[in-house]
């Protein structure tokens, strides 16, 4: 990987002919260091690029990926850089593709349910969007209101709709990608049936742009669902909290729409952060927040009843109904804002992204418990308990160095995704791999790992689709 071209004045001039001028960033350290790094780690894991591109278009990407390619020159797709795997991050220079400029919702087809979008689209922008016509785009991840949806299928992105809705993944139907060798292809489309030959969209989906880029995507679109109604429970210990996930399910004969779960370490933190303090915050050792879609008021009193009553009889100190918009964001703030409110005490907290069957919640916590016992290390968690998705965020003791910690954290984040993949889960449930984890990757996937690279290398003959990231 070290025998790359390297970025001159003569490829600046054939980009700055490409994007024109001002959609070329070169020898701007300031604003260079935008792109240099994702939301993992900041400084500690930054690689500057030569030059960043803000592309508005396929035929743009094409051009820049076939001078790329014949130049031997690296590319890194970049979306918002809110990812926390260090997946945009240029690990060997070279040039940065912004899709930034991409941001257009191309089309909300209502007669197919289906949205066509640039990947530089905020997912929050097009929640709102489909929402205004009575439709519901449902695999968005908790970072709805920063992440960009190319961002989102190239890892592969979940959130707390999992359980009952499925991630990125299962809500794209189509993709329009420029390849390695800047040819323009289409794969699926509004069809939601297609039995001719290979499925190539969702090998590109959780790619994370190691075999091409995204100019479209297709999104399968829903009715929007009626009311909502959240549940607040909070238990005196874990075991006790996701022991009533199954149930749920089972006793009120229909799946909620989310079952996220957060210790109590994690709620006195978020509760200073967002100036909001929850019920028995003092005692509870750990919070399961549900929330139930139905058609109208009297399903989701019928709900809700279930829901609370298995929640009471699994052993919930009592469980709070939150049924307007306002009550519930007092709710959903400090889950949503969890990784805010624990670097609001530690600015080098690192998160991690684990995912076990949902049985297997109590042994990984139990293992995270005695690890942050061995090291002396407080680690907050939370997660979306109905699909076994969980975030250990380890806090910086005040003794250690940050370039010690950055070593450290990295040593106690790997342990605990070593132990979810020895569990039946794996390295990352929505996050991805990037560069931080492709090692895990390798241990954990063997088999797979190979298969993987044979694809990389015939769809990336030359390597200079994101290297570095998944091998």
């Amino acid at each position: 990987m070290d025998n790359f071209g390297k970025v001159d004045e003569k490829i600046v001039k054939a980009l700055r002919n490409i994007v024109g001028t001002s959609g070329v960033v070169y020898e701007d350290r300031t604003a260079l260091e935008n792109y240099s790094h994702d939301e993992a780690g900041g400084e500690y894991y930054a690689h500057m690029p030569e030059v960043a591109v803000k592309v508005e278009s396929a035929d743009q990407i094409s051009k820049i990926v076939k001078l790329a390619n014949s130049e031997h020159i690296p590319i890194t797709p970049r979306g918002a850089g809110s990812g926390l795997a260090g997946g945009d991050v240029p690990i060997y220079g070279g040039i940065v593709l912004s899709v930034e400029k991409m941001n257009k919702i191309i089309e909300i087809d209502r007669n197919n349910l289906v949205a066509v979008v640039e990947p530089g689209v905020v997912t929050n922008d097009l929640c709102k969007k489909v929402a205004d016509v009575g439709l519901y785009y449902a695999g968005y991840p908790m970072s709805v209101e920063t992440s960009f949806i190319g961002g989102n299928v190239a890892t592969n992105a979940g959130g707390s709709k999992v359980i009952k809705y499925g991630n990125t993944g299962h809500h794209v139907i189509g993709l329009e990608v420029v390849l390695a060798n800047g040819q323009i292809v289409e794969f699926g489309g509004k069809r939601r049936k297609d039995s001719s030959g290979y499925d190539f969209v969702h090998p590109f989906v959780g790619s994370e742009g190691t075999l091409g880029i995204f100019s479209k995507i297709y999104l399968n679109l829903i009715p929007l669902p009626g009311k909502t109604v959240d549940l607040l429970a909070p238990f005196k210990d874990i075991e006790s909290a996701i022991s009533n996930v199954g149930k749920l399910m089972i006793e009120s004969k229909t799946l909620p729409s989310a079952v996220e779960f957060i210790d109590g370490l994690s709620v006195k933190l978020g509760s200073v952060y967002n100036n909001i303090k929850l019920p028995f915050q003092d005692d509870a050792g750990a919070y399961l927040l549900v929330q139930y879609e139905g058609r109208n008021k009297g399903e989701i009193e019928d709900l809700y009843e279930i829901g609370g009553k298995v929640l009471t009889n699994g052993g919930a100190m009592d469980v709070f109904i939150a049924d307007n918009r306002t009550n519930s964001e007092k709710l959903w703030r400090i889950r949503r804002n969890w990784l805010e409110g624990v670097k609001s005490f530690d600015p080098y907290a690192p998160t991690g992204d684990v995912v076990v069957p949902t049985d297997k919640i109590p042994e990984i916590m139990q293992y995270i418990s005695d690890i942050s016992k061995d090291y002396k290390v407080q680690i907050p968690v939370a997660g979306h308990a109905a699909d076994g998705n969980i975030h250990p965020a380890p806090m910086k003791p005040k003794e250690i160095s940050p370039i010690e910690w950055k070593n450290l954290s990295e040593e106690v984040l790997g342990k605990i995704a070593l132990k979810a993949a020895a569990l039946g889960g794996a390295i990352s449930g929505e996050h991805g791999v990037g560069f931080i984890k492709k090692e895990l990757l390798k241990q954990t996937k063997s088999d797979q790992y190979i298969l993987m690279k044979k694809v990389k290398s015939l769809f990336d003959p030359n390597g200079i689709m994101n290297p570095g990231k998944l091998f």
